[in-house]
């Protein structure tokens, strides 16, 4: 976006969608947040139907992710302040060996995987 037009015209398109609270338009960054009660993939079809390129931001904060500069997450062209927003810069229950190690031993059998006595 990089005039008023350009700004007015997404901002309209996305202010009368019903369940959006507010509407905030970054000419700088050209990044549109819209707050409210609705579906992200209306909202992102509604920018595309005025011609504009439209995408979900793909940056997130980089204090909220556990790993900020490993490969998949750290990227030249984010704004000062983000990293990417990839599956790999958060670190939730998923990641290491807990989920392996629940799977090893079974109630239904407790021979199966227990052979040192």
């Amino acid at each position: 976006m990089d005039c008023d037009g350009c700004e007015r015209r997404v901002r309209n398109s996305v202010i009368h969608i019903k369940g959006v609270k507010s509407v905030d338009v970054n000419r700088k960054l050209s990044k549109v947040t819209v707050t409210g009660n609705i579906e992200p993939n209306r909202v992102l079809n509604r920018v595309k139907s005025t011609g504009k390129r439209a995408e979900f931001w793909p940056y997130v904060p980089f204090n909220v992710v556990s790993y900020p500069y490993v490969a998949q997450a750290y990227d030249k062209k984010a704004p000062s302040g983000y990293v990417k927003n990839a599956p790999q810069a958060y670190a939730g229950p998923t990641d290491g060996p807990h989920e392996k190690y629940t799977q090893i031993f079974s109630d239904d059998n407790p021979n199966a995987s227990c052979s040192i006595m």
